[in-house]
């Protein structure tokens, strides 16, 4: 056992190339919660990231046994770290992320506490309980709480509803992704679900605001067609991939999120870059 862990197997806990996803969401909800508070954005970004990160690696902390039987290429089975570590790590990380979080205020802090109990909840159920997806929605919905609470007018509708959408388009990505390990059939009807980000946001985009919503839309709804092609289609369906760019594609309803209250040309280079970073790392660290 190594008594030092190599940066790249801490890496690979944290998933970290999942990050820019959530540095999307804190902007996205930060933006709708009407911005400014700049002094809190650092705050902000390096809690949530912590408390992803600290999720992630009490997900493989929780799943030592199945990853020896099912994953045997995780950190903890072959032996590059471990899970008494781990398990050390995780817990420290949601701690500080928690605390990071309380300098964002009350609203922020008390939803810091819920989302960090929805990733223990998400982590210590997700291989056994069928709804698990809908925890791990749930977290990414208080994501957007946090964030928007942060903003100079505070919690409001927009990172409320707009978190909602997100979390039913995580949920649909969450089923799909329950299917990369076992050998049960790919279903279709999460698909539903992954539309719901573009149903809102046509729904709630009236006036000068709807055509940047439906062009969004369009590059969202591309992107999700792109992903499922194989399932639409027929044909060999590779599961890592397409959960791996529907993660990506996160980015993509987060600027959705935004179409009302952020410039389009500022929104784009922002978001634009957010999925590249996204689609970069995934070349290094394993999203799932």
């Amino acid at each position: 056992m190594n008594s030092a862990p190599h940066i790249r197997t801490l890496l690979v806990l944290g998933r970290v190339s999942n990050l820019p996803t959530v540095w999307s969401n804190c902007l996205a909800g930060w933006w709708l919660g009407g911005g400014g508070n700049y002094w809190k954005l650092p705050f902000l970004l390096l809690g949530v990231s912590l408390l992803y990160t600290g999720g992630m690696f009490l997900n493989d902390a929780f799943d030592e046994e199945f990853d020896r039987q099912r994953r045997a290429e995780r950190p903890i089975p072959t032996g590059k770290i471990s899970a008494k570590l781990v398990w050390q790590c995780g817990f420290g990380q949601l701690a500080i992320g928690a605390m990071l979080l309380l300098l964002c205020g009350k609203v922020a802090a008390v939803a810091a506490v819920f989302l960090a109990l929805f990733i223990v909840l998400y982590d210590f159920t997700h291989n056994f309980l069928t709804a698990s997806p809908w925890l791990m929605g749930a977290c990414r919905f208080w994501v957007y709480i946090i964030a928007g609470a942060a903003g100079v007018d505070g919690l409001n509708g927009f990172p409320i509803f707009c978190g909602a959408a997100l979390a039913f388009y995580v949920v649909g990505l969450s089923y799909f992704a329950r299917r990369e390990t076992s050998r049960s059939p790919v279903p279709f009807w999460p698909v539903l679900l992954l539309a719901a980000p573009i149903l809102l946001a046509l729904a709630m985009n009236a006036g000068e605001f709807r055509q940047s919503a439906i062009g969004i839309s369009i590059v969202l709804a591309l992107w999700i067609i792109r992903c499922l092609r194989t399932i639409f289609l027929g044909g060999e369906i590779n599961v890592s991939w397409l959960v791996t760019n529907l993660l990506a594609g996160i980015v993509f309803v987060d600027w959705l999120a935004v179409a009302p209250v952020i410039s389009h040309p500022m929104s784009a280079i922002v978001f634009l870059a957010l999925f590249g970073l996204t689609k970069w790392l995934q070349k290094f660290v394993p999203t799932t």
